[in-house]
């Protein structure tokens, strides 16, 4: 189901240990799946617990333990919002509010174009930086007021997905 780069890239993984241990790499597995599929799909679970030998709910429980896989269909962009307490505290919350009502989805939702998901996130351990977003769980933005939150939604729409 994956591409052979993708599963080249989980061999590097499986490497990292013992070779009757090859279930260690399931995170990195899924990593690199979600990142060629874009989310972990039932069929990207199966392909990983046959590729890495291991039951098929073994793979699920870890993919549905970590909130930083998908176990459901995202937009291209997935933006998630620290609103811990540290980050309410510093209107992480209000950051929040805006981009549900720039954006017209509540969290949880996707935009009806497909570019945007909006998600709450727990600590990114970046307090001294509120607000924070976390853009497809690989990029943090810091200070994210406004004009910030106006100029990232205004890049991110002229992007591809990476």
């Amino acid at each position: 189901m994956l591409s052979d780069e993708a599963y080249r890239l989980i061999d590097r993984e499986i490497a990292k240990y013992p070779s009757d241990q090859k279930q260690s790499a399931v995170m990195a597995s899924l990593t690199i799946a979600q990142d060629e599929v874009g989310w972990i799909s039932p069929q990207v679970i199966e392909d990983v617990a046959s590729y890495l030998s291991m039951p098929p709910i073994a793979v699920y429980e870890v993919a549905t333990f970590y909130n930083m896989y998908n176990t459901k269909e995202v937009g291209t962009w997935k933006i998630g919002v620290c609103t811990c307490l540290p980050c309410a505290l510093r209107e992480g919350d209000k950051a929040g509010e805006y981009l549900k009502q720039k954006l017209g989805i509540d969290y949880g939702e996707t935009t009806p174009d497909g570019r945007f998901t909006l998600i709450e996130t727990e600590c990114l351990g970046s307090c001294a930086d509120a607000p924070i977003c976390l853009i497809n769980d690989k990029r943090v933005e810091s200070f994210m007021d406004n004009a910030k939150l106006d100029a990232l939604i205004e890049e991110l729409k002229v992007r591809e997905r990476h």
